[in-house]
């Protein structure tokens, strides 16, 4: 019963919609109805400022790092500690993705997988997150990486041999991809949105 208990409290967690609810309680903005109509940081940046959405991601980070130390809070192990963790995390990641406080919508995964990392292995998630704000700078293009980042993440765990968290990273990666499917489209076609940071936003403002 605790178990099941605290994998419910992991989903809701990873359920509360951050974007939602700072953009109604503060701008009085539904980020649906604006931008790209996700919940997530990216577009919360884009529609409600970089404030609002520096508190977007920091919340959806925490939502899945605090859910993954649930077993460490809690002492629940399932054998393994580091299963034990990321399954947790996963629950955050499903409920961040198919909230049941926006309709089992949600957002794409991104921060709420970071913070799982966050608690998993603090190290990985510096590097992954110098990782992700280089390609940032070089491509102006969060989905791209996003996406990069993943499998970076991939291939330290298999380089490792963490293959606990290569599994886990190569499920997240494909579903991730999933989810940006629309924006990799745009990257191969070369008409991403880009984020008024970085190398290829600067270059193009200059043409």
């Amino acid at each position: 019963m605790k178990i099941t208990v605290l994998l419910i409290i992991a989903y809701l967690l990873g359920s509360i919609p951050s974007g939602i609810w700072i953009g109604k309680s503060f701008f009085n903005v539904d980020v649906r109805k604006h931008g790209s109509g996700n919940i997530g940081t990216t577009n919360t940046f884009r529609v409600l400022g970089p404030i609002a959405g520096s508190i977007v991601l920091f919340m959806d980070i925490a939502k899945g790092s605090l859910a993954a130390a649930l077993p460490l809070l809690f002492n629940i192990n399932f054998g393994n500690i580091h299963l034990t963790e990321l399954i947790f995390g996963l629950f955050a990641i499903i409920g961040h993705t198919f909230s049941i406080f926006d309709r089992f919508k949600g957002g794409k995964a991104v921060a709420t997988s970071a913070g799982m990392l966050l608690t998993y292995n603090p190290i990985l998630f510096i590097l992954a997150t110098l990782v992700l704000i280089l390609v940032l700078y070089l491509s102006s293009m969060v989905s791209l990486a996003s996406l990069c980042t993943f499998v970076f993440v991939t291939i330290v765990a298999l380089v490792i041999h963490d293959y606990l968290l290569a599994t886990i990273a190569i499920i997240l990666t494909i579903f991730v991809a999933y989810r940006h499917r629309q924006n990799v489209a745009r990257i191969m076609q070369g008409n991403e949105n880009l984020v008024h940071f970085g190398i290829k936003y600067k270059h193009q403002q200059n043409q």
